[in-house]
């Protein structure tokens, strides 16, 4: 309700709120969607066939294809087999099944830099892959008493960002977005509905937009319109329904 006194669109769903992300943007700003951004009961045929015509694109992190990468990033431990990517084919063919747009995320870090991950991605075909550089905030992955984990050993140089990305610069998909790009373009929402500006290097949260509404909120995110233009923020994401809205 807020959102619609304060001009903004957006799309509701009626999924579970721990596992959707509805991401809503003023007409300043750009559109609105419906989206995944992590695994779920979703990810399997029943819950595409039941969810699937609420959803325009589902957003999977994939930050290796080396199941002992994947391990050693904390993501799964067959490192035996590689699952990952048998996985990674199959959410894929239900979203083409399902008329879903598959975007890819990899945040690119000191255990994946310098993996070749050329075959997979072609293999996988996203409509968009972003290329994230480790970033590093106070307050949660920098390693001091109130963080939630220490993400410092992960770090990469811009060189060695740069070098991953030229290595997979035949991927018309790609869209790197160093630390510079990405950490003042997005806006994020605690559970208390406040914005959290990222641009001191860390997370300060607004006042509430329960308490002060979505305008004045937003003017304390710290939010760089000018590098969400930028960086493609915004682009073609719906795809054709049937449904009312």
């Amino acid at each position: 309700m807020l959102a619609k006194i304060a001009g903004w669109r957006y799309r509701s769903s009626p999924m579970d709120p721990s596992s959707n992300q509805t991401v809503s943007y003023n007409e300043k700003l750009l559109l609105s969607l419906t989206s995944l951004l992590k695994f779920c009961s979703f990810t399997n045929a029943v819950g595409m066939m039941r969810y699937g015509e609420y959803v325009d694109i589902l957003g999977v992190s994939v930050d290796s294809f080396d199941p002992a990468t994947n391990a050693a990033i904390g993501r799964g431990g067959d490192t035996d087999k590689n699952q990952h990517v048998n996985r990674m084919l199959k959410v894929r063919e239900l979203c083409s099944n399902q008329g879903i747009l598959f975007k890819m995320n990899t945040v690119v870090c000191s255990l994946n830099h310098d993996e070749d991950m050329n075959e997979h991605v072609s293999r996988l075909e996203p409509y968009r892959w972003k290329a994230f550089q480790c970033l590093i905030l106070k307050g949660e992955n920098a390693g001091g008493p109130n963080d939630i984990n220490d993400a410092r050993k992960l770090q990469v140089s811009k060189g060695q960002f740069d070098a991953f990305i030229d290595s997979h610069s035949g991927q018309s998909m790609l869209i790197p977005e160093p630390n510079t790009v990405m950490q003042n373009s997005y806006l994020m929402l605690d559970e208390e509905l406040r914005f959290l500006d990222c641009s001191e290097n860390g997370k300060v949260p607004s006042q509430s937009i329960l308490k002060v509404g979505v305008e004045q909120a937003l003017s304390q995110a710290g939010f760089d319109d000018l590098m969400f233009h930028k960086r493609g923020g915004i682009y073609a994401w719906t795809r054709e329904r049937s449904i009312s809205n």
